[in-house]
């Protein structure tokens, strides 16, 4: 069985191909052969074409060097978003940058066009607003999105008893809906292209969100949105199988990012502090296990979990799931 050094995910699957006529690709390097799987099809990713490898450590562009096409992060303005969005550009992706924080996101614009010479084009939307979904997903549906990075979130930490319905509404809107819009607005264009890539950040607390020891409490709404984004990305890869299209769940544990430092969308003074403590990951760490695992063309990646046997074990168990429901009816 075949290990990693960083990140594990499952599944099959190929991707884009860079355009040879001078016009812009919208995949972003080549799928791996991947594992010889059994018959549980739903972590499997979907194509299987190959193009160039991204490592994400690419270059820029230099001299005669083509450009990968667009790519669209959301939660761009900081964290893993921020991150993501210098290794496209250093990997001559032109970039959308979408977030609420103006001033942070010419400030990552400018510095990726002068740093990269590509092309950054900064969307100042709140994903938690129907005006701001809207804008978005109409930028994500003009054609020109190779690679899409549902990267946006809000934690909604808090005990559910007295979590206020606002808040609430805001982490489903951004957590669950906006992912659910901007990739339905997505995988037409890239169908109709031959080539793309999704990539969906869940949470580790998708998995373990109640598990003892540590239960993580407080957490009962924003690990229950990332559930969704992990089944929801594992079903949607298993329905584009034999397509060009990569799709991944990105599932990290603790990083060390400022996200983790507020209670929805207030600061708890502390929580700096604790975060270090606790050995956040490092953001870089993350997504070099992304890269890694798109170029295997698989679908769930946990940075940080050593080899298969996490994720083989919870197939076995949906499968156990799956044929016990298939009984006579009482």
């Amino acid at each position: 069985m075949r290990r990693v050094s960083r990140g594990r995910s499952v599944g099959r699957g190929g991707g884009g191909t860079r355009d040879t006529k001078g016009t812009r690709g919208h995949g972003a390097g080549h799928g791996g052969e991947g594992d010889t799987r059994d018959e549980h099809t739903s972590t499997r990713s979907a194509g299987t074409a190959k193009g160039e490898p991204m490592d994400g450590r690419g270059n820029g562009r230099t001299s005669g060097q083509e450009g990968r096409g667009t790519a669209l992060v959301t939660g761009a303005s900081s964290g893993i978003g921020a991150a993501y969005a210098e290794r496209l550009a250093a990997d001559g992706w032109d970039t959308v940058l979408v977030a609420r924080r103006a001033d942070r996101l010419e400030d990552l614009a400018a510095r990726l066009r002068a740093e990269t010479g590509t092309e950054a084009e900064p969307l100042v939307a709140d994903l938690a607003s129907p005006d701001g979904l809207a804008r978005v997903t109409a930028r994500v549906a003009r054609g020109d999105v190779g690679f899409l990075l549902n990267n946006a979130g809000i934690n909604g930490y808090g005990p559910f008893a007295e979590l206020e319905p606002a808040l609430m509404a805001k982490v489903l809107h951004v957590n669950v809906l906006a992912v659910t819009a901007l990739t339905r607005a997505a995988v037409p264009v890239m169908l109709e292209h031959g080539r793309g890539t999704v990539v969906n950040v869940a949470s580790q607390l998708a998995f373990a969100g109640a598990l003892p020891p540590r239960p993580l409490p407080e957490r009962a709404v924003y690990g229950g949105s990332k559930g969704y984004v992990v089944t929801f990305t594992r079903t949607l890869a298993a329905e584009l199988g034999g397509t060009p299209l990569r799709v991944q769940v990105l599932c990290p544990g603790l990083t060390a990012t400022e996200f983790h430092l507020s209670r929805g969308e207030t600061p708890v003074p502390g929580r700096e502090q604790a975060v270090h403590e606790e050995g956040g990951m490092p953001v870089g760490e993350v997504i070099d296990a992304s890269l890694r695992d798109l170029e295997k063309g698989t679908v769930v990646c946990v940075p940080g979990v050593e080899g298969a046997s996490p994720v083989v074990t919870l197939e076995a168990a949906e499968l156990a799931i799956r044929s016990a429901s298939r009984g006579t009816l009482a």
